[in-house]
């Protein structure tokens, strides 16, 4: 089925599909080091519904995505990844995709949203807590590489 026209200069959110996947593993190792996620985990979160893969697009060129898991019998939602094609970095992709995936959340029951940032990503950081998310703890050795990872959580309702 064909997608909608997006409207030109604004950035468009939307679910990702199985078409995304080239351009969702191009990003992915654009953006990050370590802790890659797979063709076959995105094809898995594409397709559940404990998962949700949404990606912003201006102009059909992808520029970011995030994956948001919910877990049945919790009220809170886990920001899993959210990544921002560094061409598209201080445009609002990075915004829009965390409204989108909060308001998600909240069209699924849940009253708050968990995520860690690596510990070094002062600009993730800095967009988390300008849109209320408080930081908690630090999570020694969290990613593959050693690098250790801060808690941070929000209320939704």
């Amino acid at each position: 089925m064909p997608r909608d026209p997006e409207p030109p200069g604004r950035v468009h959110v939307r679910r990702a599909d199985a078409v995304d996947l080239d351009a969702l593993l191009a990003l992915e190792t654009r953006v990050f080091r370590s802790d890659l996620i797979s063709r076959a985990q995105y094809r898995r979160h594409i397709d559940s519904d404990s998962a949700l893969v949404l990606v912003a697009t201006q102009t059909g060129t992808l520029l970011g995505s995030v994956v948001v898991f919910f877990r049945r019998g919790s009220r809170n939602a886990r920001l899993y990844s959210l990544a921002s094609a560094p061409e598209a970095r201080g445009r609002g992709v990075g915004a829009a995709l965390l409204r989108a995936a909060e308001q998600a959340a909240r069209q699924r029951r849940c009253r708050g949203m968990r995520l860690e940032v690596r510990s070094s990503n002062r600009a993730a950081q800095r967009l988390y807590e300008t849109r209320g998310y408080a930081r908690g703890g630090v999570h020694r050795g969290y990613y593959e590489d050693g690098a250790d990872a801060l808690r941070y959580a929000k209320a939704l309702d």
